[in-house]
């Protein structure tokens, strides 16, 4: 397996800078050795994350297993709700999710879209897009400010 992410580039300031650390800070979690996906951070309250399903992810009945849809769905709408917040790490307190198709294999794409909330409490909706443009999975989830310092975190470097 492998990480990926976008290191910040030397320079950089504002929102662009936040924005390529919070992907090498997804880059660095342990959790994503498990699986091979990258983030992008679209824009202010918007991420997508790429990733392949195959037969690794699979349960008995052969196709995904229900925690790469939480997974995906739970950081691509985290990550969205992050983007807006430059100095603390948010938590997530709550998820919905629905599955509308079961996936074998393929490309898979995670778009988060924060919707409400800017100072203490997040909400932010997730969907999963097959390589037929299919919805796979549809997820809304409630993010709380932590007391975790995102330069206190090891993958989370913002060069000035």
């Amino acid at each position: 397996m492998f990480r990926t992410g976008t290191s910040p580039d030397h320079g950089e300031s504002g929102a662009k800078a936040h924005f390529h650390a919070l992907e090498a800070l997804y880059a660095s979690a342990p959790i994503n050795d498990l699986f091979r996906s990258r983030l992008e951070i679209v824009g202010e309250g918007e991420s997508r994350i790429t990733f392949e399903v195959n037969k690794g992810l699979h349960h008995a009945a052969a196709a995904a297993h229900g925690t790469v849809y939480f997974k995906m769905l739970d950081d691509a709408a985290f990550y969205a709700a992050n983007s807006l917040v430059s100095d603390r790490f948010l938590l997530t307190t709550g998820f919905n999710l629905h599955f509308t198709k079961p996936i074998k294999s393929g490309q898979v794409v995670a778009h988060g879209r924060w919707v409400s909330g800017k100072r203490r409490v997040f909400v932010a909706e997730a969907s999963l897009v097959d390589e037929e443009g299919d919805e796979i999975g549809r997820g809304t989830g409630t993010f709380m400010r932590s007391h975790i310092p995102l330069s206190g975190l090891p993958g989370y470097q913002v060069s000035g």
